[in-house]
């Protein structure tokens, strides 16, 4: 969703980071750049304002006096503000003391908020709770079916019951009680647009449940009119956070970047994508983070830990130092990478790697991975175990049987041996004659030239480098000299 302001902003910043002196012309302009990249995303003019006033109060003050590398400095006020602008601090979900703890959703129609409660319950679920769905939204047709058939994936209860919501939400609330359940999320009707009867039925359901938390769902592809939304249902319901849908959409996203300062509540959720499990706790200062281009380390670390695991990691990297990974073990690290998401995505999170990702992106087509699983798939498990053993008629039955071309199949056989040779000499460099100096010759001189064997400075990897085996190009190792990480070039696999 914000693929293009992040362009913008990466352009921006990447102009003022280094410079010597910032002076106030040369801070209006980035403002006047930073104004036109939000008003183009589609973000309330308020927030745009407001945005700018606090960059040029703290850019223009005592803040950059004295700093070596004002650019830098600029750059962090500007991640610092736009966390600001976000929410500023990732809100806590605590639990009542006298359950259930008591979540009511609202919004307008189309916003998705059946889906989000089905999420919603999920997380809580994961989080060691026992919720209860309640389908109090009787105007539109099949919406409790809809809410049954996503618990049942979730292996959660549903109550619902003919009548009226209020009544249904109240006879869900002792429901809940009776069966000992300690979280409850409600689902309440929608409509097209804002109107009284849609604003007093919400407010009498507020009324007989007396929620902990009241939800704002909120649709971050509908533009700027959501905001106004959000603020007409504050005015009634006393909302306490928003949650963000759709945030995988490719609108521009204004919304999603203004509602949190217009409203003057924090957004609690935002969720990624279609999947149940696509509902995560927004993180103002990660989303900035990534808006900036500067990645999102943390998310990724959370990620990668409820991916993987840790002895199982271990092991794997153990294999690959040792020159014993297999395609067994490298299909199933492709699929826990998988289950992160999208790989583009994750590669995103990464510092640095947004440009480059959407360099490759034809290299990362998830297609191609398949395809690359398909390959893997169609091998008998001593083609897998040793790939040497694949011969041309081996390679036509791999083909065949996944059928891909012979050459995709030369080309993943001969990247993954060229990988693992890599990865063996970089165990090997890293282990033999580990804490040991050099020789010395009979006077104490040092035997050898000791001197350096490779240029000064860090060792350029081309884009090719970086692919997966199957995804980059025919060159070896993509023009990255294997010699940089033994004692010499790998020998020839035939």
């Amino acid at each position: 969703m914000f693929e293009n302001l992040t362009n913008r902003f990466e352009g921006i910043l990447r102009n003022i980071r280094g410079k010597g002196r910032l002076g106030a012309d040369e801070v209006e302009e980035v403002l006047r750049e930073i104004r036109v990249a939000l008003l183009d995303a589609d973000v309330h003019l308020g927030v745009v304002r407001t945005l700018q006033d606090r960059i040029r109060e703290r850019a223009l003050g005592e803040e950059l006096s004295g700093v070596l590398n004002p650019g830098q400095q600029v750059v962090r006020i500007v991640l610092e503000e736009l966390t600001g602008i976000l929410g500023g601090a990732t809100m806590p979900i605590t639990f009542a003391s006298k359950p259930p703890t008591v979540v009511l959703l609202a919004g307008l129609q189309g916003s998705g908020k059946t889906t989000a409660s089905a999420k919603l319950a999920l997380w809580f679920k994961a989080k060691g709770r026992n919720p209860l769905l309640v389908g109090a939204d009787l105007a539109r047709p099949a919406a409790v079916e809809q809410l049954r058939t996503l618990a049942e994936r979730i292996d959660v209860p549903v109550f619902s019951q003919p009548g009226d919501p209020v009544s249904v939400a109240a006879a869900g609330l002792v429901e809940a009680r009776r069966l000992g359940r300690d979280v409850l999320i409600c689902d309440t009707a929608g409509r097209l647009a804002i109107d009284d009867h849609l604003m007093a039925e919400v407010a009498q359901i507020a009324g007989v449940l007396e929620p902990h938390f009241t939800f704002f769902v909120l649709d971050a592809m509908t533009g700027q009119d959501a905001v106004n939304v959000a603020g007409a249902f504050h005015q009634r319901l006393e909302l306490d956070a928003v949650v963000l849908t759709k945030l995988d959409g490719d609108s521009r996203g204004g919304a999603a970047l203004s509602v949190s300062q217009v409203v003057g509540r924090p957004i609690a959720f935002a969720s990624t994508g279609e999947a149940l499990e696509d509902l995560e706790p927004f993180h103002p200062g990660r989303l900035a983070s990534r808006i900036l281009g500067m990645g999102d380390i943390e998310t990724l670390i959370e990620k990668a830990e409820e991916t993987f695991e840790a002895e199982q990691a271990e092991a794997a990297a153990a294999r690959m130092l040792e020159g014993t990974f297999t395609l067994d073990d490298f299909l199933e690290q492709l699929r826990q990478i998988r289950s992160m998401g999208p790989v583009g995505d994750v590669m995103q999170m990464v510092p640095g790697m947004g440009q480059q990702v959407r360099d490759v992106e034809a290299e990362l087509d998830e297609h191609r991975i398949d395809r690359i699983e398909g390959i893997i798939h169609s091998m008998t498990p001593d083609e897998r175990t040793d790939p040497d053993v694949i011969d041309g008629s081996r390679r036509a039955r791999i083909a065949a049987g996944s059928g891909t071309q012979v050459s995709e199949v030369s080309r993943l056989v001969r990247q993954f041996r060229e990988m693992r040779t890599v990865m063996k000499q970089m165990g090997g460099s890293g282990s033999k004659g580990r804490g040991r100096g050099p020789k010395r010759g009979r006077k104490g001189k040092r035997q050898g030239g000791g001197g350096r064997t490779t240029p000064r400075g860090p060792v350029k990897v081309p884009k090719e480098g970086l692919a997966l085996p199957g995804l980059g190009g025919d060159d070896r190792l993509g023009g990255l000299d294997p010699g940089v990480f033994g004692r010499g070039p790998p020998r020839s696999q035939g």
